[in-house]
C-alpha cells in the first residue's frame, strides 16, 4: 500500500515538518510492508486553482512528480499546523488541485508550540476529508509543546508520546489496510 504523508505547513522554518519526517520513518521501520511517501507543500508552487489535473498526463510537466505521487497513493496522512482555527490553505489547495480521493483513508495530525497542539484544526479537517470522498481515521494526532516532543533531528525526545503515536498508526493503518482492499 502507498501512503503519502502530507507536510502542511508553507512556513521555512516549518516545525511541524518535524512530526511528518518521523511519522515517515517510524511508518517504515514498523510497517515494512507499506511504501512511505512523502509530500512536503514548500516543493510545489500551484498557485490558485485553475484546472483539477484528472491524470498524470494531463498534469503540467512540472507537477507530475507531485501527480504520480498523488494519484498512486492509497491513504494520506494530513500533518498541519493551526491557522486561527484551521489547517493550512496550502493542504487545501493540493487536495483542490487533483480528483476526489473516494474510500482512501485519511490520518489527520494537528500540531502546536502551544498547549492544544493545534487541536481546534481537527475540527474543519474532519469536515473536509468526507468533501474529498475520503474516510478519516477516527483516531487523531495532536501534538503539543510540538518543539519539547520533537528535535530539530526530527527525532522523538519525548518518550511519553510514543504510545499516542502508536495508537494513532495502528488504528490509521487498520482502516487503510481495510479500504484498500475494497
Amino acid at each position: 500500500m502507498n501512503i503519502e504523508i502530507v507536510a502542511g505547513s508553507p512556513r521555512s522554518a516549518s516545525v511541524t515538518i518535524r512530526v511528518a519526517k518521523y511519522l515517515q520513518q517510524y511508518l517504515t521501520e514498523h510497517h515494512r510492508n507499506h511504501s512511505m511517501g512523502l509530500i512536503d507543500v514548500r516543493e510545489w508552487k500551484l498557485g490558485q486553482l485553475q484546472s483539477v489535473f484528472n491524470s498524470v498526463t494531463a498534469t503540467p510537466d512540472e507537477f507530475k512528480p507531485l501527480a504520480e505521487k498523488m494519484f498512486a497513493a492509497d491513504a494520506f496522512i494530513i500533518v498541519t499546523p493551526e491557522y486561527n482555527g484551521s489547517f493550512s490553505s496550502e493542504i487545501k489547495n493540493l487536495f483542490d488541485h487533483f480528483p476526489k480521493q473516494a474510500r482512501k483513508a485519511f490520518g489527520l495530525c494537528t500540531a502546536s508550540v502551544g498547549a492544544l497542539g493545534g487541536a481546534r484544526g481537527t475540527q474543519p479537517l474532519l469536515l473536509y476529508v468526507p468533501a474529498l470522498f475520503g474516510i478519516a481515521s477516527p483516531s487523531l494526532l495532536i501534538v503539543p509543546f510540538i518543539d519539547k516532543k520533537f528535535n530539530e533531528q526530527n527525532e522523538l525526545i519525548d518518550a511519553a508520546f510514543e504510545k499516542q503515536i502508536h495508537v494513532f498508526t495502528t488504528e490509521f493503518l487498520w482502516l487503510a489496510e481495510r479500504l484498500a482492499t475494497k
